[in-house]
């Protein structure tokens, strides 16, 4: 008997709970098209009979997940590379740190590097607006995903937060799980990524004595998440051009877009690096810093190494000469290359929009900006 549990409001599924949660997966209607996916090659019996033998996350992570990674690499991305893995103890788990291009590929490849280099998968944050529909749930708990609210009234916000870092602190020192959050609330969609000093200060709420401990007890590792052709670039050039004067309104089903859209379309070269983890001899060089200015060098720290650590492609640089009318990179990409960009660049034009031309800047500055957050963290190109 599952007994009750202070986080039963957020936490994934316990392995007693998968089974019957299996069960609902392959009698559901999306269960055909995600076998067609996966499994393009057997038949729907033979996948609905194999997935219904998982009776663990692990099982269902190992069987499945593993799976749609590898069809993502195969059909999707030309040259899938990972660095950093070295660092990582096998025994040992972690708090992963990692800017967010993509609603599900970043977290969803990371455990696919994780297994790959002999650890176990981690628990994964999952925003409550992804959470749509009774299906979707399940896949995600079944996954070792946990909610994570948003929105609120100041105590409400509050409260939640002291519970997610209630939930992260037991995770990772009481139940041995490693766990994946983003360094900030939503993706990234103007390239340039940034650290909220908030999410360091909902680390430290479940540590209130003694903030050194409060991140050194998590072993924090900023991870670094790059690729050639930005997740869903056309939705988020618009996105932020609809959102310059008024607040955006995300329509129906526009998360769910986005996960497709993230999983289909091409995206060339991916790379995900775990950066160098946050130590106690790191953070010891802050003690001396008010609580507020604790957070916020935290912040700068993460935001150094995962920068630091972001691959720049082709299209970075092509993107940043186009946007600034300059050729001084022109020895990083090739005609066709250049071409390419400017070929893919041109879907903007099918969009009927008073500002065109600020709505192509705006998806120059998507990939120009990693550029310029090299440059500004003095870093040589």
């Amino acid at each position: 008997m599952i007994q009750p549990s202070p986080f039963d409001d957020i936490r994934p599924y316990y392995d007693e709970e998968v089974p019957a949660a299996i069960d609902r997966l392959v009698n559901s209607s999306f269960f055909p098209l995600l076998a067609s996916y996966v499994f393009p090659d057997r038949p729907l019996e033979d996948v609905k009979e194999m997935v219904s033998q998982c009776k663990t996350s692990r099982d269902f992570q190992y069987t499945v997940m593993m799976r749609v990674n590898e069809q993502v690499i195969q059909r999707s991305i030309s040259h899938f590379t990972y660095q950093g893995t070295d660092q990582l103890e096998s025994d040992k788990k972690y708090l992963f740190v990692s800017n967010h291009r993509d609603i599900f590929l970043d977290a969803s490849l990371l455990q696919y590097v994780l297994v790959k280099c002999g650890c176990e998968t981690s628990e994964i944050t999952f925003g409550a607006n992804l959470m749509s529909s009774p299906l979707i749930i399940d896949i995600g708990k079944i996954n070792k995903m946990f909610r994570v609210e948003r929105g609120g009234n100041m105590k409400d916000f509050y409260m939640s937060s002291r519970h997610l870092s209630d939930y992260i602190r037991y995770d990772i020192t009481q139940k041995h799980e490693s766990v994946w959050i983003a360094q900030r609330n939503g993706r990234t969609k103007d390239g340039i990524d940034h650290t909220d000093q908030g999410i360091i200060k909902m680390f430290c709420m479940s540590e209130q004595k003694d903030k050194i401990k409060a991140l050194a007890d998590l072993h924090i590792v900023p991870v670094s998440v790059s690729y050639e052709w930005e997740s869903c670039d056309i939705l988020k050039a618009l996105e932020l051009y609809e959102s310059r004067f008024e607040k955006y309104v995300k329509k129906p089903g526009e998360d769910l877009n986005s996960i497709l859209t993230g999983i289909i379309q091409r995206k060339g070269n991916v790379n995900i690096t775990f950066c160098r983890p946050i130590t106690k001899f790191d953070l010891m060089s802050y003690y001396d810093c008010t609580n507020n200015e604790y957070h916020k060098r935290v912040a700068a720290l993460m935001d150094e190494r995962i920068i630091d650590a972001y691959v720049l492609y082709p299209n970075n640089f092509i993107a940043h000469d186009l946007r600034y009318g300059q050729e001084i990179y022109r020895d990083k990409y090739t005609d066709e290359e250049r071409e390419a960009f400017i070929h893919h660049m041109e879907h903007l034009n099918s969009f009927d929009i008073t500002e065109p031309d600020v709505l192509k800047d705006i998806f120059l500055g998507i990939y120009a900006n990693p550029v310029r957050n090299k440059l500004k963290k003095n870093r040589k190109l």
